[in-house]
C-alpha cells in the first residue's frame, strides 16, 4: 500500500508525519489552509521533515481556503505560526512544482493501491475529486480525522476539519469512496497527558525532547481552551489503523454532513442504527429499523495505551 498525507500541520498533524513515515510506504505530504494560513502550514509541514530526516518525502502546496467559506484558523491552540512552542530552524527543503490537487491525481495514476490520508481540511480532496471525477475509482480508499459521532469542538455539534470546509467533506462523504472515520468521539481519548510526554522526553534523544517540548504546548493550549488535562492527538489515529488495526473498534454507519443547519452546520450526522448480517447494530439489540446503507467505518472505540506504546516505540527511532 502507498499513502498520501494531506494535512495543515500543526502539532498533530506533526505526529502524523512522524508515526507514517516509520512504518508506511508515504508517497508524499499535500497541505491545506486550516490550522493556521496556507503559508504557515506548508512551512510547518517542511520544517517537520527536516527535524526529522524525512525530506525525500515531497510536500506539494495546496488550497489557500475552502470551498465556499472565508478561511477558519485555529491559534488559539496551535499558536500564531501553527506549530508553537520551539523556535524550528528555517527549513530548505525545496517544494514539489506541482499544485496539492494535482499532486493527489498524479500520484492517484501512479499507484494502484493509494490512500489519502486527510487530517486537516478535505478542500484538497474534495478539489480533486471535482477536477478528475475518475480519482474515485482508482484510490483504494480515503482515512480522514474530522467529525464526530457524538460532540462537536467548533460548535456544539461540528469538529474543526469538518466546520472549516463542510461543502468540501460533503463532496468527500458523497464519493463512493470507502472512507474510515476518526472523529472527536474516539481521538479524545488519545490523550497526552503530562506523564506520557515524560514518557517521550525520557527517550534522550534531542528529536524526542522537541517533540515533547512542542506538544507540551498544544497539551498546555488545550487546557487552559477546553480545560482537558492532557492533548488530543487527534491526527495520527487516521495511520495508525494501518500500522496496527486491532487498536481500533469500527463501525459501518452511513455518515452525512449537514450543510445547512442553524446550529449544526458541519455536524456529521452519523446513523448508527444500520444491522448487518449479524443482525446486531451498534448497542447489541435485535435491529428492526435497519438505518441507511453505510458509506464509512467510524472509529468508535480505541485502546488508548496500546496508541501510545506505538506512538512513543516509533519517535525512539527517529535520531
Amino acid at each position: 500500500m502507498h499513502y498520501l498525507l494531506d494535512g495543515d500541520p500543526g502539532h498533530d498533524d506533526m505526529l502524523t508525519i512522524f508515526l507514517a513515515a516509520k512504518h508506511l510506504d508515504v508517497v508524499g505530504i499535500t497541505t491545506v489552509s486550516g490550522n493556521q494560513s496556507l503559508e504557515k502550514t506548508t512551512l510547518n509541514a517542511r520544517k517537520c521533515v527536516e527535524l526529522a530526516g524525512l525530506t525525500d518525502i515531497p510536500i506539494a502546496k495546496g488550497l489557500p481556503r475552502p470551498l465556499l467559506n472565508e478561511p477558519r484558523y485555529a491559534p488559539e491552540i496551535h499558536g500564531q505560526t501553527g506549530l508553537d512552542g520551539v523556535a524550528l530552524p528555517e527549513p530548505t527543503v525545496a517544494l514539489s512544482p506541482l499544485h496539492a490537487v494535482d499532486f493527489i491525481i498524479e500520484a492517484s495514476h501512479r499507484y494502484d493501491d493509494l490512500w489519502l490520508v486527510p487530517t486537516g481540511p478535505l478542500t484538497n480532496i474534495a478539489a480533486a475529486l471535482i477536477k478528475d471525477p475518475t480519482l474515485a475509482e482508482r484510490i483504494k480508499g480515503i482515512s480522514l480525522m474530522g467529525g464526530s459521532m457524538t460532540y462537536g469542538g467548533s460548535t456544539a455539534a461540528a469538529e474543526f476539519n469538518i466546520y472549516v470546509d463542510p461543502e468540501a467533506a460533503d463532496v468527500v462523504f458523497r464519493s463512493g469512496v470507502p472512507l474510515k472515520m476518526f472523529g472527536l468521539n474516539v481521538t479524545r481519548m488519545a490523550s497526552a497527558t503530562v506523564a506520557r510526554l515524560d514518557r517521550i522526553r525520557a527517550i534522550g534523544t534531542p528529536f524526542a525532547r522537541t517533540v515533547a517540548d512542542l506538544v507540551e504546548f498544544y497539551r498546555a493550549s488545550l487546557h487552559k481552551v477546553y480545560g482537558l488535562e492532557g492533548a488530543s492527538i487527534h491526527d495520527p489515529l487516521a495511520v495508525a489503523i494501518f500500522i496496527k488495526p486491532e487498536l481500533f473498534t469500527m463501525q459501518a454507519m452511513n455518515v452525512q454532513i449537514e450543510l445547512n443547519g442553524t446550529h449544526t452546520r458541519g455536524m456529521t450526522v452519523c446513523d448508527y442504527r444500520y444491522v448487518g448480517n449479524e443482525g446486531k447494530g451498534i448497542y447489541g439489540e435485535e435491529g428492526i429499523i435497519r438505518g441507511a446503507e453505510p458509506n464509512c467505518e467510524v472509529a468508535v472505540d480505541m485502546d488508548v495505551d496500546g496508541f501510545f506504546d506505538l506512538l512513543t516505540d516509533t519517535l525512539a527511532l527517529y535520531r
